[in-house]
């Protein structure tokens, strides 16, 4: 019998397995055919410590060393654009992110598809970086394989029993068993939860929808900031030459592998071409991912009150790849009963006891 088996290759569920491997013999199971096929790898990628609320800022700020000493941070920026008729909303942003307000002259050096007529403001964080998402993933796996873990792609969960001592798990026509089972399955968490006969935490998946646009109007775009619309009704991030748009979408659905809403990133485009000089004439490609959240939009990291060798590791939201780090660390500090490096009340706020 296993210590453990993690249900989930996405950011979340590797790194965690990682982590755990110190602590005792490890399985992931993935059910697609590679690590980080749903939102790790639809993800924009952004390093911005304030983006979020409370606990998960928590969790940024604690993720930074990692992140930073790891090599798997290099400057971005973010810029907040409001249009005229968005001075209020545009404020709240600006406090919210802590950001520096700007000069539409000095942004329009920076980015200058910028339209004059339409944008009435605009704010600056230097302090946003992007992340090497592949690079990280592919880290934490070969963390997890050096101290003998092991990585089953291929393997859809079917079916989870409880056993003497443990839980055994039936995934891609194969059994297993360990004594804790963690349930990093993303948008799909509450259903292992529910097969495994664990109370389910109320999660919602959400669609996130991108466009792959070709650099706007020829222009090297590669040290543009990110851009981001008051109210994160839009934003834009540079990307091997092109641009992808989001219309920041986050509808309700089932569980699957996302598609894009055609008419939901055409709305959202036209939000970005709203901003801008140059029209959107052509779209190269488009995607979606899930960005999963309970009621309270914080993630949810612990052993579960009532079976406490059933391990939460869910409830992302658009936050896992930056909180990774610690989030990772915080599951295998409760797991080995040592005293997390986060405040306990940041703590409390993360267990999956508050949804109880």
């Amino acid at each position: 019998m296993q210590d453990f088996i993690v249900i989930g290759g996405g950011m979340a569920g590797t790194s965690a397995a990682a982590r755990l491997a110190d602590l005792g013999s490890v399985t992931l199971l993935e059910m697609e055919d590679a690590l980080g096929y749903h939102s790790s790898g639809r993800s924009a990628a952004l390093f911005e410590e304030n983006y979020g609320h409370g606990p998960t800022i928590d969790l940024n700020r604690a993720s930074n060393a990692y992140l930073r000493e790891g090599g798997y941070l290099s400057p971005r920026g973010l810029m907040l654009v409001g249009a005229k008729s968005e001075a209020d909303l545009f404020a709240r942003d600006v406090e919210e992110l802590g950001m520096a307000p700007l000069d539409l002259d000095e942004a329009r050096a920076m980015i200058p598809v910028l339209n004059p007529e339409t944008v009435g403001f605009t704010a600056i964080s230097s302090a946003a970086e992007d992340i090497d998402t592949d690079r990280m993933l592919q880290d934490f796996a070969r963390i997890l394989r050096a101290a003998g873990g092991r990585i089953v792609t291929k393997a859809p969960v079917t079916a989870v029993a409880r056993i003497a001592g443990g839980w055994q798990i039936t995934a891609g026509g194969d059994i297993y068993t360990a004594r804790n089972l963690v349930n990093a399955a993303g948008a799909w968490a509450d259903k292992l939860a529910a097969l495994a006969g664990v109370a389910t935490i109320g999660l919602q998946p959400k669609r996130r929808s991108m466009a792959r646009l070709p650099a706007p109007g020829g222009h090297d775009v590669s040290g543009w900031p990110m851009m981001i619309g008051a109210g994160e009704t839009w934003y834009a991030k540079p990307d091997a030459g092109k641009l992808l748009v989001s219309p920041a979408d986050a509808d309700p659905v089932e569980p699957h592998d996302a598609y894009a809403d055609d008419m939901v990133l055409a709305e959202g485009l036209a939000r970005y071409e709203d901003m801008v000089t140059e029209p959107v004439t052509r779209v190269e490609s488009n995607f979606a991912g899930l960005r999963s959240f309970v009621a309270d939009g914080t993630l949810v990291l612990g052993p579960d009150p009532d079976q406490p060798d059933f391990i939460w590791c869910a409830g992302q939201g658009g936050y896992g790849i930056m909180t990774a780090p610690a989030a990772s660390q915080l599951i295998a500090d409760l797991t080995a009963g040592r005293p997390p490096v986060l405040d306990a009340t940041t703590v409390a706020a993360l267990s999956p006891a508050r949804l109880r």
